[in-house]
């Protein structure tokens, strides 16, 4: 009785994507009362750990950088598949749904999961250290994309509002595109070594303990579930969002939180596997899921709204107001600083921290 008991608990990370999805499909679409919202919420929690452990044997056996590329791609992907399926909701607050969850994302990754991993990496070893070349061509890159997909269109005359003219969504999304792909090809093929975790002494990390790593087999099966466990995170993360708008709209704040909240909950496998890199002294591990994350969110989003905005109805506004561009301004000169030196003390960690959660305050009282 025992022996199968501790058997299944030690395979949970298998059965929760598989409960995640057969879940999802039970709920989709349906009004959830209050135990079956905390039921999901519990199994969503579930499946965020899934993910992130799946992740990380997949990145184990790929090594670095590939490793970091798989969680970012498919939760952007999910992410993506989310935001457009909102929008064809219809509804008010659709038009500025992408921009919302793009720049919260960004807000997240580049302030929250960047100041997070350097804090607990400097706490623990006493300094974050990084290389500066390859982090250094992930920020401007990051920068560039949120320039050109969220700042231009506040400035544009060709469209009335913060909205692009289809010639120029159209530039928008092909820039967005090349720009990822460039930076792919960068990351794994032409400077690699740049996005290698190093030691304190500047030497690359090329082999980061992979002298047991899993199987061909057990990487594929865990690709697979990591799959499963994206799905069901992000449509779980949908499946509860009505009872949280209920909870936003009760408590007064901006329609916008939501979009905040369910990217929280999106990103929480990067943040954790994030988290979890940090702790072992590989930074630069975590600095290309969080920048990575970034980089995604924009370059892959952008491109499947522009064309979802071919048969989706209403406006699709992308323009940042000033508050939030003077934080997005603020971050990427801050994470200039911290970039620059390839390494970090807690002060920096603190630094991006405080910007993240003036971003959530602003975010809940405008």
């Amino acid at each position: 009785m025992i022996a199968p008991l501790r058997s299944l608990l030690t395979r949970w990370t298998a059965y929760v994507p598989v409960v995640a999805v057969v879940l999802l499909v039970l709920t989709w679409g349906r009004d959830l009362p209050g135990a079956m919202v905390a039921l999901v919420t519990l199994i969503l929690a579930g499946a965020v750990l899934a993910a992130v452990h799946h992740a990380e044997v997949v990145a184990h056996r790929v090594g670095e950088p590939f490793g970091s590329l798989v969680l970012a791609v498919a939760v952007t992907i999910i992410e993506v598949a989310l935001i457009v399926t909102l929008m064809a909701d219809g509804g008010a607050k659709s038009s500025t749904l992408a921009r919302d969850t793009v720049f919260a994302a960004v807000m997240i990754t580049c302030n929250g999961i960047v100041g997070v991993c350097l804090l607990v990496a400097s706490l623990r070893h006493g300094l974050a250290v990084f290389n500066a070349e390859g982090t250094g061509a992930a920020l401007a890159t990051v920068a560039t994309l949120a320039t050109l997909s969220l700042v231009f269109p506040t400035f544009t005359t060709s469209k009335p509002g913060p909205e692009f003219s289809t010639a120029q969504l159209t530039f928008a999304a092909l820039a967005s595109l090349v720009l990822y792909g460039l930076f792919v090809a960068t990351q794994t093929v032409r400077h690699r070594d740049y996005f290698l975790p190093i030691t304190r002494q500047g030497q690359v990390i090329d082999v980061d303990e992979h002298a047991h790593g899993p199987s061909a087999r057990d990487a594929r099966i865990s690709l697979a579930l990591l799959a499963l466990a994206l799905v069901g995170v992000v449509g779980l993360a949908k499946g509860v969002s009505p009872t949280i708008e209920s909870g936003v709209e009760a408590a007064g704040m901006p329609q916008s939180v939501v979009g905040v909240i369910i990217a929280l909950l999106v990103l929480l496998p990067e943040t954790i596997a994030a988290l979890r890199s940090a702790r072992r002294d590989r930074v630069q591990t975590s600095l290309n899921l969080a920048l990575g994350s970034a980089m995604a969110s924009i370059g892959l989003t952008i491109p499947a709204v522009a064309l979802a905005s071919v048969w989706l109805s209403g406006p699709l506004v992308l323009g940042l107001g000033p508050t939030h561009m003077v934080l997005l301004v603020l971050t990427v000169a801050v994470s200039s600083l911290t970039v620059v030196p390839g390494r970090a003390t807690p002060l920096q960690g603190g630094v991006h921290l405080v910007l993240f959660a003036a971003y959530l305050e602003l975010a809940v009282t405008p």
